[in-house]
């Protein structure tokens, strides 16, 4: 996915606050609000004085006329905005990067099915079973290597779990994808501290039938691509 470099404005940051909103300082010294896509704690990412990458898109129907994209990690940037990984997955899907989710003739975004749920994709392929394609986001590194999630208790991510699973029992292929927004990872864990309820959730789906993946990306200010598939730990 290329990022647009008429929009891409660096900074350092400020303060995150209020959930959605964080403030960064311009090379120009001037501290400007910018919109925070991430309804996550960041656990990690929020220290004041870290570059940051914004984008710029003034528009009548947004408040903010910045919204922040990137921020700087000990040395690698890691992507913050979560409404990114469903067209980062889609795309890995459609240039082949996901092995194992290639072959399929056609892929829809969005489709609903389970308990008022809907899927992020769905798979499908004349004399194939459907697949039914989970994505969630995850940028939380407390270790080195490890990659984890979720950064925050999620009764939501649980739910998709077990509809996930439902899937299976009816025949259908299951797959959640973690998207990590970072290269500086080799393995993935789910964060059982943070979440135990996910973490059993987790285990219940894989258990039935529902296949886990986790794919690291390639973050720059020009970039974000996934690029290869690192382990998840038993």
């Amino acid at each position: 996915m290329q990022l647009d470099q008429t929009t891409m404005v660096p900074a350092k940051l400020v303060k995150r606050y209020k959930r959605f909103l964080s403030d960064h300082r311009l090379e120009s010294g001037e501290v400007i609000t910018a919109s925070c896509p991430n309804t996550g704690t960041m656990l990690g990412l929020t220290t004041p004085g870290r570059a940051t990458w914004l984008v710029h898109a003034p528009s009548p129907t947004r408040k903010y006329d910045y919204r922040w994209e990137l921020i700087e990690d000990e040395g690698t940037w890691v992507g913050i905005n979560t409404g990114r990984p469903n067209a980062l997955v889609e795309e890995a899907i459609r240039t082949g990067v996901i092995t194992e989710l290639a072959g399929y003739a056609d892929l829809r975004r969005e489709v609903k099915y389970g308990t008022n749920s809907r899927i992020d994709l769905l798979l499908e392929d004349p004399g194939r079973p459907q697949a039914f394609v989970e994505v969630k986001n995850c940028h939380l590194r407390r270790e080195a290597g490890l990659a984890e999630f979720p950064d925050s208790i999620t009764t939501r991510g649980a739910k998709h779990l077990d509809e996930l699973a439902a899937q299976v029992a009816l025949g259908h292929r299951a797959v959640m994808v973690f998207c990590v927004q970072r290269a500086d990872c080799d393995h993935f864990d789910v964060a059982a501290d943070i979440d135990p309820g996910y973490a059993v959730a987790f285990q219940r789906a894989r258990a039935a039938g529902v296949e886990a993946l986790a794919y690291v990306c390639h973050v720059s200010a020009e970039t974000i691509a996934l690029t290869h598939a690192i382990p998840i730990k038993d």
